[in-house]
């Protein structure tokens, strides 16, 4: 920022940020801008908006720019900040992990649904149920679920030892070790279950389109959490032929999907787990989202 020597204000900075953030293509300036000043100045985001006359100290100005230097090189945002608001909650990420998004709050939401329905249903507790996450990266969908569900124990299971690292992590942070457990794993090989629910959100997007999505993405996020392969659901037929032996009586496998994935994810579930019924259910933007296989009656 060229200075005539006298340290800038909140809002002057602001408004240089800005315009160095929009013309790097950000999305969205003004907020990542807001929220980059907050990180440097150790403080919220709501005190930086209040405070518009605040004067910077040169360390202040300094530590921000660098900031706002890799927010142009498009790092993302979640991953200079250190953090990602998930469910209600503040969960640390890192470059090991992919960075949980909202639509994967609505997988969160359909699970506790169906675990308020199968209680209310029946004689047994939430905490008697067997739940794991899939490929759980930071443990988001596993967190949210334990930290809405008191009662409830999960097993996250991930083939990356730097992102269970970032997981148990987060789930000493929130207080959810004793109820949250971690291992490692390739999906649900290491498990014979059976589990009443299963969750995943597996890589789904197809090889090919890898390099077209933006920078923050591409160049930033771990592909391995990413690539779904030829047609973005390798990682979910994997996981179906897995679970047909793993699946209990009346239990759930809930997977995140791509938006134009619902028809083949039927296909597979239904090739994969025929004694099953599948259904795709949307998001709150009318795209295919959620894959729902539901086991009736006794295991094959």
């Amino acid at each position: 920022m060229s200075s005539s020597g006298d340290s800038p204000s909140t809002a002057e900075w602001l408004k240089w940020a800005r315009e160095r953030l929009a013309g790097a293509g950000v999305n969205s300036p003004a907020l990542d801008a807001e929220l980059l000043l907050a990180h440097a100045l150790r403080r919220d985001r709501s005190w930086v908006l209040a405070h518009p006359e605040h004067i910077m100290t040169p360390s202040e100005q300094a530590l921000a720019e660098q900031l706002v230097s890799r927010r142009q090189r498009r790092e993302p945002l979640a991953y200079i900040l250190g953090c990602q608001p998930f469910f209600g909650l503040d969960l640390l990420v890192t470059p090991a992990v992919l960075i949980p998004r909202p639509e994967t709050e609505e997988l969160v939401e359909r699970a506790i649904q169906w675990l308020n329905q199968r209680a209310a249903g029946r004689r047994e507790t939430l905490a008697s149920l067997r739940v794991i996450d899939v490929g759980t990266g930071s443990g988001a969908i596993a967190l949210a679920l334990a930290h809405a569900v008191p009662e409830l124990h999960v097993i996250g299971v991930d083939d990356s030892a730097p992102a269970l690292e970032v997981a148990r992590t987060n789930a000493r942070r929130l207080g959810l070790e004793r109820r949250v457990h971690f291992a490692a794993g390739d999906l649900l090989l290491p498990f014979a279950g059976p589990f009443d629910l299963i969750l995943a959100n597996l890589p789904y997007i197809p090889s090919a389109e890898l390099p077209t999505l933006m920078p923050e993405v591409s160049q930033y996020e771990p592909r391995r959490a990413l690539d779904g392969g030829s047609d973005g659901l390798e990682p979910l037929r994997r996981l179906l032929a897995q679970a047909r032996t793993r699946l209990a009586p009346d239990g759930a496998l809930m997977a995140e999907i791509g938006a134009q994935q619902g028809i083949p994810a039927l296909a597979a579930a239904g090739a994969l787990m025929p004694d099953c019924r599948a259904r795709v259910e949307k998001d709150l933007a009318g795209h295919d989202r959620i894959l729902i296989v539901e086991r009736k009656g006794n295991a094959p």
